[in-house]
């Protein structure tokens, strides 16, 4: 298995770990966009199904492990629900980590964007019959409003937040409000839009910059500020967002970085949006 990795400057490296996949409805995913629009961008299967990867980020900086979202975990998830998330594949977090010669032992931070299910779920696993933490010796970091309705949902969340995610991490949690530094340069900043607590990542560094938008930007078919999720609680936030955030990262022909997309890691637009300068594609002999 042969992981994807880019360098950030000399003091950073970013490595793209296998988190699972999963295969939801493309007309969910692109909201009001026509589909004759977002398939040429991002083809459906035969049940009009976009793949998505859940592929966490170890960004390795200032010697220290932190990990960006945690993939769908193992054995979580019944086969229904398997079935509706079209999850054709769990995750393969430790044989990852284990070609890094580390474990989920040596995580030292883990930044949450948001604590969708499909970016939480690997928080816990089963040991024997109790859920435990998948990584002991972090400390989790995840907006505060998000964390609240994770353990508080409302009628609508509740078919994202389980449980099952935070119980058994809530000893570990620290909430923050507008933003969270991980280090000098790697900073998580608020949102909402997607969730009320939602957050994208920044990451500027050894004279490069980098954009992690999360899911108001899951994938490089998403980058027209119009294109939002069904799934987003507030549509209009997202997009107040990503003009805010997006037009003049592409502007400044700056990267942008992916957790869901199912072609690229990383890519680089011109000025105007419209030509890929440079790109980061997923190896596939993974699947």
């Amino acid at each position: 298995m042969a992981l994807e990795q880019f360098k950030v400057g000399e003091g950073v490296t970013l490595t793209w770990l296998n988190g699972g996949v999963t295969h939801m409805d493309g007309g969910a995913m692109f909201g009001v966009v026509p589909k004759p629009l977002w398939s040429r961008k991002y083809p459906p299967n035969e049940n009009n199904q976009i793949t998505l990867r859940s592929d966490p980020l170890l960004i390795q900086a200032d010697g220290k492990n932190i990990l960006l979202e945690s993939g769908i975990g193992n054995g979580k998830l019944s086969e229904k629900a398997k079935k509706n998330f079209g999850i054709t594949q769990e995750s393969k977090l430790d044989e990852c980590l284990g070609q890094l010669e580390l474990t989920k032992n040596d995580i030292d931070d883990v930044l949450m964007t948001h604590m969708h299910f499909d970016h939480a779920n690997g928080l816990t696993e089963w040991k024997g019959d109790e859920l435990v933490s998948s990584f002991p010796n972090a400390v989790i970091h995840v907006q505060e409003t998000e964390w609240e309705e994770m353990k508080h949902p409302n009628i609508r969340s509740k078919n994202t937040y389980f449980k099952e995610n935070w119980e058994g991490i809530a000893g570990q949690v620290e909430t923050f409000k507008s933003d969270y530094e991980a280090v000098p340069g790697i900073k998580l900043i608020h949102t909402g839009g997607h969730s009320a607590g939602h957050c994208i990542l920044h990451i500027s560094r050894g004279g490069k910059e980098l954009w992690h938008m999360a899911d108001i930007m899951p994938t490089h078919a998403h980058q027209n500020v119009l294109w939002v999720l069904a799934y987003d609680d507030y549509p209009m936030d997202s997009i107040a967002k990503k003009q805010e955030y997006v037009l003049p990262a592409i502007e400044k022909e700056s990267w942008f970085i992916f957790y869901h997309d199912h072609k690229y890691r990383a890519v680089r637009w011109d000025k105007s949006g419209k030509e890929l300068l440079e790109s980061v594609e997923r190896n596939r002999s993974n699947e």
